[in-house]
């Protein structure tokens, strides 16, 4: 089975994934959890109630441009759409708490629709959280003030594919899974594949600068984008006259990453690629981290680069999220994982011999790759047995990465021991450049009386490390309320003034997305 063959999954409001396919931890995992103080809670989780929403006659003016059957106010909608899927906002589902809840959901049809609507929100004053796939993981859905949202799932087309070019438009609400398959019946793939794919969006890849994990082959998203459509409160802007350009700054940057403070990316012209016809997966050792650094970087600067290319850190292999049911059945040393979509490349193998790697086969490639969508799964289950998990990432130059891992290491286990929750800390690489990578963490601890605020301290200190050593605030997840002020102070105050002038042109009245990416003026 390719991506291709995926489902698009629904998701459960509080809950990651598909429903009818709930992941249980293995019996080692539950005991292993035991070993960080992890306790079952007591009680269970509450119930949402009901609060007013807009009134009749703001209800029918956003009926006038969409119909009566594409506006709802009811508490299920509502609460479907309330904020997104990282650790923080899943407890908040847990406690019933309705503070980020739309006043409504509206869901145009059309780019003409999604136009009319952010007029018609300018006019009534009422702020506007664009919604796609809803997977944010970093606050990007919970507005400064009360809001309905856009839900962009009508716009689900694939407009139309330029074989000669090879690109292909896509809508906004298009999910990542019908994307591939609206594709292949083409014979042709995007190529992305983030963690998130079951359910996420082409317009909240491009709204947040997503990162797939085939990106050392195809690329980050906003690199696919060659043209896109962007619905602002005064008017639209349409971007991508050709592949590039020096005809002054490339405005296509400035709106993909925006993350709908700007207005809404209501389609997005993306490069495309033909569908291989074979793929390999393997697994590869390294003595240790350091070891599997240097190899990858000598595969990131002097090739051939494979489609995949990730490495796990000691405690991330011994644990090994995609097969939880081996958890410590390593042998030691570090894994990396790497995939070819096409034939594969010996070069690459005799690369990663030379720099020290052991081939260990098709084994744990396989398991990885069949394995790979079911990490976000385990979540649930550890949150209900009591522990606190949750993931932040970053990136660097090469020259900076060792100490980078270190210093987030460090902060993320000093402040969660200093609150009495001695934590494991996992981290992997799986995006690489010629001139550095990514840096994925996974944190996994008990819970405190108040998990929001103990994960809330965690990662402001895990946000500090990685300014002092010389990271940024988001590789992939993006900026929304989370990264805000730490996004603020890495570009600087001027560069801050810079974005705001242009949201000031845009949206004048501050309606779209308030708060998010920029803090309200």
């Amino acid at each position: 089975m390719t991506e291709s063959d995926l489902p698009v999954v629904h998701l459960t409001p509080g809950r990651w994934g598909d429903p009818d396919h709930p992941v249980e931890l293995p019996a080692a995992a539950v005991e292993a959890l035991k070993h960080l103080g992890v306790r079952r809670p007591a009680g269970s989780p509450v119930d949402p109630e009901y609060r007013p929403g807009l009134t009749t006659a703001q209800l029918d003016f956003l009926a006038s441009i969409v119909g009566p059957d594409h506006v709802t106010t009811d508490l299920d909608s509502r609460w479907g759409h309330t904020r997104g899927y990282s650790t923080p906002d899943l407890l908040r589902h847990r406690a019933g708490d309705t503070t980020d809840m739309p006043d409504a959901v509206v869901y145009p049809g059309s780019h003409d629709e999604v136009q009319a609507l952010l007029a018609a929100c300018c006019e009534e004053k009422l702020a506007v959280v664009p919604y796609s796939g809803g997977t944010s993981v970093v606050g990007g859905l919970a507005a400064d003030r009360r809001f309905v949202t856009v839900d962009l799932r009508r716009l689900d087309q694939l407009v139309a594919i330029d074989e000669i070019s090879r690109t292909a438009t896509l809508q906004a609400g298009v999910r990542g899974p019908a994307a591939e398959a609206l594709l292949a019946e083409r014979g042709y793939t995007l190529g992305h594949f983030p963690q998130s794919y079951e359910g996420a969006s082409i317009g909240g890849y491009a709204a947040a600068r997503s990162s797939g994990q085939s990106s050392a082959g195809y690329g980050r998203f906003d690199q696919m984008v060659v043209g896109l459509t962007l619905a602002t409160p005064r008017g639209t802007i349409e971007l991508g006259r050709a592949p590039m350009s020096a005809a002054g700054p490339d405005l296509r940057q400035l709106v993909l990453g925006s993350e709908g403070a700007f207005g809404i990316i209501t389609s997005v012209v993306v490069r495309i690629r033909p569908r291989p016809a074979e793929r390999h997966f393997e697994g590869w050792r390294f003595e240790n981290f350091e070891a599997g650094l240097a190899a990858i970087r000598r595969l990131a600067q002097d090739g051939p680069l494979p489609t995949v290319l990730r490495l796990s850190d000691e405690a991330e292999t011994a644990v090994n999220l995609a097969d939880p049911d081996v958890l410590g059945g390593g042998s030691g040393g570090v894994l990396a994982i790497v995939g070819f979509d096409g034939p594969y490349n010996a070069a690459t193998a005799r690369a990663l011999t030379e720099a020290g790697g052991q081939n260990l086969g098709e084994g744990p490639g396989e398991t990885w790759r069949v394995g790979r969508y079911r990490a976000p799964y385990l979540r649930d289950p550890l949150l209900d047995e009591g522990a606190l998990v949750e993931t932040l990432e970053t990136a660097a130059f090469w020259s900076k990465l060792p100490g980078l891992k270190a210093a987030v290491t460090e902060a993320l286990v000093k402040s969660l021991t200093e609150q009495g929750t001695p934590p494991l800390v996992l981290c992997h690489v799986s995006h690489v450049y010629e001139t550095g990578a990514s840096l994925y963490f996974t944190v996994i601890s008990a819970q405190t009386d108040d998990p929001v605020a103990q994960w809330r301290t965690a990662k402001i200190a895990a946000n500090h490390a990685i300014a002092t050593a010389g990271g940024t605030i988001s590789h992939h997840h993006g900026v929304g309320t989370d990264h805000r002020d730490a996004y603020a102070e890495e570009i600087g105050p001027l560069a801050v003034e810079a974005l705001q002038a242009v949201k000031k042109v845009l949206d004048p009245d501050n309606i779209m997305n308030p708060g998010i990416l920029l803090t309200s003026s």
